[in-house]
């Protein structure tokens, strides 16, 4: 048990073999398949698919999915709902294909609803999307992420409550509640909502934030990476996706900096 180290990213498919193996070369241990401009890795590259599934297994790299960005679970234009399912249900077709375990997700925007009727509605499209994954017989979770926009469904609360009550995973990200607070939440204060999972998937990175939250990614200090670091334990199975700008160099300086703690 230990923290697996990978970047947000594969790149295309061409490239995604040779791309696994330069991260296995750096010590890196997980990547998340980032599909969030559209789903670019199609049904129909069945071989390139069984090529990316068998490296990543060979490499021991364990794979995730980030869902498409344009996606809405509490709009009250039902076609945009119904867009945001297919897209969500789509990138855990594949990632099933692929051999990916969770499938993370930005859930909605509370627009102009309070705060319970979105989270009610959330939970019921996520409810809907499940039974149509035990149809399938899939095993992919899915994995609604904390967000760092103060206008957006997704505090810890609230994901953890999905958990909860729907028994989805879910995804953590330091970085977004640091915003999300700006800067107020340490990174102990959030562990510590979530230290009773036996396992944990996580967002990090650099972040700029301002009053409404979130602003942008930066590239990850690395005095950030230890604080973080100090907090996470050793005997637990944590993968920590880095989302900066450079996530290969900085999942590589994260891996460093956990050498040395």
């Amino acid at each position: 048990m230990a923290i697996r180290f990978g970047p947000a990213g594969l790149g295309g498919v061409k490239e995604a073999v040779s791309n696994l193996e330069k991260y296995s070369k750096l010590g890196l241990k997980a990547c998340e398949i980032a599909f969030t401009y559209g789903v670019y890795i199609k049904e129909k590259q069945e071989k390139e698919i069984k090529e990316i599934r068998e490296a990543a297994r060979k490499l021991d790299i364990k794979l995730s999915i980030h869902a498409p960005y344009w996606i809405n679970l509490n709009s009250r234009e039902k076609r945009k709902i119904e867009q945001s399912k297919k897209r969500i249900l789509q990138s855990c077709k594949i990632g099933e294909k692929l051999g990916a375990y969770l499938v993370v997700f930005h859930p909605g925007y509370y627009g102009e609803m309070e705060e319970e009727e979105t989270y009610q509605n959330i939970k019921k499209h996520i409810k809907e999307m499940q039974k149509e994954i035990k149809r399938n017989k899939w095993k992919i979770k899915l994995a609604p992420e904390t967000t760092g926009k103060v206008n957006v469904f997704g505090k810890e609360e609230e994901i953890l409550k999905l958990v909860k009550e729907t028994k989805c995973s879910f995804c953590l990200d330091f970085a977004h509640l640091l915003a999300r607070s700006q800067g107020k939440e340490s990174y102990k204060e959030m562990y510590e909502k979530v230290k009773s999972f036996k396992t944990l998937h996580c967002h990090f990175s650099g972040i700029n934030w301002g009053e409404k939250g979130e602003r942008s990614h930066k590239l990850t200090p690395e005095s950030e990476i230890k604080k973080l670091l100090k907090v996470l334990p050793k005997n637990k199975d944590i993968v920590l996706i880095n989302e900066s700008p450079n996530p290969v160099g900085d999942s590589a300086k994260s891996l460093r900096v956990y050498k040395t703690l």
